[in-house]
């Protein structure tokens, strides 16, 4: 690799390192647990990437993977049932299991494109949230409304990362620790991406999603293909969900709505559909933009107006909704498009 992209690589590095540190002297461990969530939904968006942006398959009940993955290291690591796995055996299989689930969503759904799919895919994870919602009577499996509580938190080494640990003089948090582990994986997880992207399984995926009956036609079969960037794709948010459940130690059906599959939709979309760096940029936007708007809604009311007009949280969603319309009109092919779309929409 030429040496500037070794640079980049380090900077990069180095930033990802001092970023809970400097953010949390700086602004408090709270948006240090912005930073969690924003690997955790980087995550997810990269996982839909797969499904959306490489094959081109509308998913808009992809949320339910990420309750499959959360409900099941929730069961197996808690009190609710008296059963504590290590947090490193329920992961994998957290990841099979929702990969599972992306084959029965993805086997009925072949001949669909479009509107259509996304119809049954959004059926489907609105399918999972009631069943969880439900499944506490006859007996009590996923405790209802209620959720599950007192969940293990995930340990490394023996270590729980909720406790905190002193490190060359720093004192590093709870949160700052699940954000270096959130970060790896998230790392772990690109890698993974690019290489199927350059495969001749993401190859296969473009083909398809660029026109179907062509890639048949070149000897693609697209059962087959389809049903495993659906499985694919699963299996990240199976995985994003057990570590969701791990560190938030509470899982309820109320986290897994249908605005969970949409924000990370948009993710994908206003970050560039196919592109990964486009998808990491819009998964960090989506999480930190909402939060800052939601801390300083109330000030700027002040500011601007001398008193609160609107509910912060109202104000916030205006103002959400106001970038995303201004990015579609001015970026239609998201904010860091793929090169190729980049070059086709410059003709």
């Amino acid at each position: 690799m030429p040496r500037k992209s070794w640079l980049g690589m380090a900077l990069i590095g180095a930033a990802l390192a001092l970023a809970p540190i400097v953010v949390g002297a700086s602004l408090g461990n709270a948006w240090v647990r912005v930073l969690d969530f924003a690997a955790l939904y980087i995550m997810l968006a990269l996982g839909l990437n797969i499904v959306v942006g490489f094959a081109g398959l509308l998913d808009l009940g992809y949320i339910a993977f990420y309750a499959v993955g959360a409900y099941l290291y929730a069961l197996l690591a808690s009190p609710h049932f008296g059963i504590h796995w290590p947090a490193w055996a329920i992961l994998p299989l957290g990841a099979a299991v929702a990969g599972l689930f992306g084959v029965l969503l993805g086997a009925p759904t072949l001949r669909l494109r479009g509107d259509y799919l996304a119809i049954v895919t959004l059926g489907f994870g609105e399918i999972i949230r009631i069943f969880l919602n439900n499944l506490n009577t006859p007996i009590n499996i996923t405790n209802g409304p209620k959720g599950i509580a007192r969940i293990d938190p995930i340990s490394v080494f023996g270590q729980p990362l909720s406790k905190p640990v002193e490190f060359l003089g720093i004192t590093f948090s709870g949160v700052m620790l699940y954000y270096y582990l959130f970060v790896v994986l998230a790392l772990g997880i690109v890698f993974v991406g690019i290489r199927l992207q350059d495969s001749r399984i993401g190859r296969a995926w473009v083909a398809i999603r660029e026109d179907e009956i062509a890639a048949k036609a070149c000897g693609i079969n697209t059962r087959n293909v389809k049903l495993l960037a659906f499985a694919m794709g699963a299996t990240f948010g199976g995985v994003s969900g057990g570590l969701f459940a791990g560190f938030q130690e509470f899982v309820s059906p109320e986290s897994f709505g249908l605005m969970e599959s949409v924000m990370v939709l948009c993710m994908v979309v206003l970050g560039g559909m196919g592109h990964i760096p486009g998808v990491v940029l819009g998964g960090l936007m989506l999480t930190v933009l909402p939060e800052a708007f939601r801390h300083g809604a109330g000030p700027m009311q002040q500011a601007m107006f001398g008193k609160v007009l609107l509910d912060p949280e109202a104000l916030r969603m205006l103002l959400f909704g106001l970038a995303l319309i201004a990015v579609m009109l001015y970026r239609p092919a998201g904010l860091w498009p793929e090169p190729r779309h980049r070059r086709e929409l410059a003709k």
